[in-house]
């Protein structure tokens, strides 16, 4: 076991955990799950079967990670975000043949208390604000907010906000990095 679970973490049999992983309190990692390395696994986190997580994914406290659920490396699930994984529940009727895809892309971060509708993926580098509701595909790189979540602007991948001029090019203020603005997509130049 080259990784770390807290004592009253719950760890099921036939599922993949990456090398440097920690995993803490009450959490359970369910069966044919996958989980990359160097991930951390925060309190009271669910992962459930055939969730897929890349490396150095970081999952705060409270988060459930439903089946359907593709994480890829690098991406921040805040404290309390949400995903669903069918888009019409009923407690008396099972749909577990209906789960819905979410793919959540290379170093994307879901802020705290934000809901993920299921059958909606989220680009590379989005940004998604604490308490958002996202009911559509999110773009590369987008800052998104609000319910329903709308997009208000662009981040980079360091996390700063991106501020475009007249050509459609802008600077991460801090990595230095340069973007460009065309046709509403953005690419790191």
């Amino acid at each position: 076991m080259d990784y770390f679970a807290h004592e009253t973490a719950v760890i099921d049999n036939d599922c993949e955990i990456g090398d440097g992983t920690k995993i803490w309190h009450f959490s359970h990692v369910m069966s044919h799950c996958t989980i990359g390395n160097d991930c951390n696994i925060g309190q009271n986190v669910v992962v459930s079967p055939e969730v897929i997580l890349g490396n150095q994914v970081k999952v705060q406290n409270n988060v459930s990670i439903y089946t359907g659920v593709i994480c890829e490396d690098e991406v921040f699930l805040g404290p309390s975000m949400v995903f669903t994984n069918i888009t019409n529940p009923r407690s008396g009727v099972i749909r577990k043949n209906q789960y819905e895809k979410t793919v959540v892309k290379k170093g994307a971060s879901i802020g705290a208390n934000a809901t993920i509708v299921c059958g909606h993926d989220i680009g590379e580098y989005a940004f998604i604000g604490a308490g958002a509701v996202v009911t559509k595909n999110v773009k590369p790189y987008a800052l998104i907010v609000g319910n329903p979540a709308k997009q208000i602007g662009w981040m980079s991948e360091y996390g700063h906000r991106l501020n475009f001029n007249e050509k459609g090019l802008a600077i991460c203020p801090e990595s230095k990095e340069n973007y460009q603005l065309i046709n509403n997509q953005v690419n790191k130049i």
